[in-house]
């Protein structure tokens, strides 16, 4: 096991909980053909790029920002967004990572290149998205392949791209967190551009946590979707943090530190969570 393949302890009958009140399954069907039809239309209209900035201005961000709010409200899920605007120009934005619903809210703050695990590349429909959106694979395996993808990153950045990222390398159930990985920071670190931390939340509309948008362990995505579709009164809360200037941070460990959303220390051991 490389220490680049970081694990969590969550799994989805130990923490996922469906919502207390189900939406019928009519309602959900349909919920989740509308998402199907969003994410044809992407497919379509993504060979005309919008993932890198030479393809910049084909279309417009706002655009793409309200087709990912779309994707998610159209599961169900209502979405709040609080904080600043993230800067314009290469920037590294980083956040703790749930649920599949978190790469369409974070490309609702600031469209970007996703940094993602190489199997998602072979991935019906979703895995050609993300190769035509500009998104930077990782072989998370190979450990000697971390360097020329730190590096990737960091050309991306310099040529001002915004870069997201999950530094915690795996998905959490929201109520329990893993901690940064130090790694993708160096990028930002080289190419000389600020971070933007963003923290993520998923809650009921009385304000109780919420775990039915997590996507676990060996929970499959079919099953996950058709769990947030059948969840009534799901909320996704964004926060966008203070933004970490470049020159702040001497190395990467802090880096990593001072980006970390302070509710994220690890919660729950793995005893308790079994």
């Amino acid at each position: 096991m490389s220490v680049w393949l970081p694990t969590a302890p969550c799994t989805p009958d130990a923490c996922v909980e469906p919502g207390r009140a189900a939406a019928a399954v009519p309602r959900a069907v349909l919920r989740l053909a509308v998402v199907t039809a969003l994410v044809l239309a992407g497919v379509v209209l993504s060979p005309l790029g919008w993932g890198s900035p030479r393809s910049r201005g084909r279309i417009p961000a706002e655009w793409i920002r309200r087709w990912c709010r779309l994707i998610v409200r159209a599961v169900g899920v209502r979405v709040r967004v609080t904080g600043a605007a993230v800067p314009a120009g290469g920037v590294l934005l980083v956040a703790n990572h749930v649920s599949w619903l978190d790469i369409p809210l974070l490309a609702a703050v600031r469209p970007g290149r996703m940094l993602a695990k190489a199997e998602i590349r072979q991935w019906p429909v979703a895995g050609a998205l993300a190769a035509r959106g500009g998104a930077l694979f990782i072989e998370r395996d190979r450990l000697r392949a971390l360097p020329g993808t730190v590096g990737r990153i960091a050309g991306a950045l310099r040529e001002g791209a915004a870069v997201t990222a999950f530094p915690e390398g795996s998905t959490w159930c929201g109520r329990a967190h893993g901690r940064f990985r130090r790694a993708v920071f160096q990028a930002a670190l080289d190419a000389g551009v600020p971070v933007q931390p963003v923290s993520l939340r998923y809650r009921l509309l009385d304000g109780a946590p919420g775990t039915a948008a997590a996507f676990v362990g060996e929970d499959s995505l079919p099953a996950s979707l058709w769990r947030v579709a059948r969840t009534r009164g799901l909320v996704a809360e964004v926060e966008v943090r203070p933004v970490i200037p470049p020159g702040t941070h001497p190395d990467r460990r802090s880096l990593a530190r001072a980006a970390q959303p302070a509710a994220a220390e690890p919660a729950w051991t793995h005893a308790a969570l079994v």
